[in-house]
């Protein structure tokens, strides 16, 4: 290297140039610093601390709203489907219609709430992924009075939580999620989200919105879809 004062070359464990007695220890280590590179993908490893942005909390509580309101439209259309059904129709009359569009919108309602208190009374817990499966699998159909087998494969992710328990992450026909996460994989599920993290990403080119679970590209600091930021 070169004194920045003088230009005389020096050794690196120089303090002082020995043409014209400049300090040079500085000046030596900040090039250094300049010159060396970050491991490629350092950045990606570990939990990210963005999952105390406040745009996942709003997330959770429109998610909240949409998923009860979406539910009583469904109640409100299946009780106004029945009754109109029970005043029309010569098969039902009602109040009996009317009852089973009560039944069925009454069931929509409490899907919704079981489902917001579920995602309300989820925890957060670390996990390691411990297996991967693909298995062949097949189902029957029915067509009218007659019926089929339809083929399909089925990709499972085994977690092993922290406390022992196991978590599966299983999708029919769609090996993406099977292909992202790889046998030895920290993770950690995060309170009231949809997907799981992981804590190497350095190695990807994709990664899933911890909120919605869409797939998006590395590089990406947002969401596509939710706009929430992506774990990083």
């Amino acid at each position: 290297m070169r004194c920045p004062k003088c230009g005389e070359e020096y050794d690196n464990n120089d303090r002082f140039c020995t043409a014209c007695g400049s300090p040079i220890a500085a000046a030596g280590r900040a090039e250094e610093k300049i010159g060396r590179q970050e491991p490629e993908g350092r950045g990606l490893i570990g939990y990210s601390p963005l999952i105390n942005d406040p745009a996942f909390a709003r997330y959770m509580k429109n998610t909240k709203i949409w998923s009860l309101a979406f539910a009583a439209v469904l109640a409100v259309v299946a009780i106004g489907g029945f009754y109109i059904y029970g005043e029309t129709s010569a098969e039902m009359d009602n109040p009996e219609a009317l009852l089973i569009g009560l039944a069925i919108g009454g069931m929509f309602l409490l899907i919704a709430v079981f489902q917001t208190i579920g995602r309300a009374r989820s925890t957060t817990w670390d996990g390691v992924v411990v297996d991967k499966k693909i298995e062949k699998k097949r189902r029957k159909r029915h067509s009218g009075d007659d019926h089929y087998w339809q083929n399909y494969q089925l990709y499972t992710v085994s977690i092993k939580k922290d406390n022992g328990k196991m978590h599966f992450l299983s999708t029919e026909d769609d090996d993406t999620v099977y292909n992202y996460y790889k046998v030895g994989d920290k993770v950690r599920h995060h309170k009231g989200l949809n997907s799981i993290e992981k804590y190497d990403k350095s190695g990807d080119t994709m990664i899933f919105c911890s909120a919605c679970a869409s797939l998006n590209d590395i590089k990406d600091d947002t969401c596509f879809r939710c706009s929430c930021p992506l774990l990083k």
